[in-house]
């Protein structure tokens, strides 16, 4: 991989990662239509932990308030009487779905699930879900019924949305299309189900990079250029994805997820014209 592309690579995995549009897809995307190599999954994996870095700073103050609250969980094995106890609970029930498939189908995931074919059609039927959802939503706003907020999380909700988190595996779902898609369905706002999103998916993200950076140490840093280009698409990742959760979360309190669904579907249904006229590989 050459510089240029790492920083390609790197704003493509900050824009994308927390926009409703699958970030996997597009570091799959952009390198067949520029006629690049596919960057495989490892390295997408661990350029992931840049945008870990970004969640991290930018809910910084949760993240310190749920490391208090793990702490006091693991010593005092309870969290009774204490809500922010129960969330950390909830981010662990919510976090098991994408291990447990993530180990069961890391074949397919590296393999045949990154097919072109595979992403368009989940662009267009994950676009199909979100707009579902922007209804349903609503219909609730329309009967007056208050919609939830993070304190109103259930064990339920998190085992729905952490389902919805493990089908992000399969390139062109999206993580945050697919939580906060659930998150809607479960009568969430969107800026509620946005944020839990983002805060889900620290365990998930940290793990899958840090495994795969142990996992494929030898290809990803086989040499000093290699090192270098991990490092600049992971650290261009983290500074555009800084500004993709300032913007999404500022974008989602005033307007619905319609323009996403647009350009789901419509690069969706490009994609499969272009794989069926041969013009770039599936």
């Amino acid at each position: 991989m050459r510089t240029h592309e790492a920083i390609v690579q790197g704003i493509v995995q900050g824009l994308t990662e927390f926009l409703p549009i699958s970030s996997t897809a597009h570091l799959r995307i952009v390198p067949a239509l520029l006629g690049w190599d596919d960057p495989g999954a490892a390295f997408t994996a661990v350029i992931q932990l840049g945008t870990l870095a970004a969640v991290f700073w930018y809910f910084r103050s949760d993240v310190m308030r749920l490391t208090h609250a793990a702490v006091r969980l693991i010593r005092l094995r309870s969290f009774r009487d204490d809500p922010e106890a129960f969330q950390v609970v909830l981010m662990v029930v919510g976090t098991i779905p994408i291990v447990v498939c993530g180990v069961m189908f890391k074949s397919l995931i590296e393999t045949s699930l990154r097919a072109l074919t595979v992403t368009a059609i989940m662009l267009i039927v994950v676009g199909i879900l979100m707009a579902m959802a922007e209804w349903w939503s609503a219909r609730i706003a329309v009967r007056e019924t208050p919609l939830r907020t993070l304190s109103q999380v259930r064990f339920w909700d998190a085992v729905v949305i952490g389902l919805a988190q493990a089908v992000a595996l399969i390139p062109g779902t999206s993580r945050s299309g697919s939580t906060i898609t659930a998150g809607l369905f479960l009568g969430f706002d969107r800026s509620t189900a946005a944020r839990y999103s983002f805060l889900l998916s620290l365990p998930a993200i940290f793990a899958a990079g840090m495994y795969q950076l142990v996992k494929a140490r030898h290809t990803l840093l086989a040499s000093t250029d290699d090192i270098v280009n991990l490092l600049i698409a992971a650290t261009v990742a983290g500074i555009v994805g800084y500004a993709s959760i300032a913007f999404l979360l500022g974008y989602l309190q005033r307007r619905t997820m319609g323009i996403f669904v647009v350009y789901r579907i419509a690069l969706g249904i490009m994609l499969l014209v272009l794989i069926s006229r041969g013009m770039i590989s599936d």
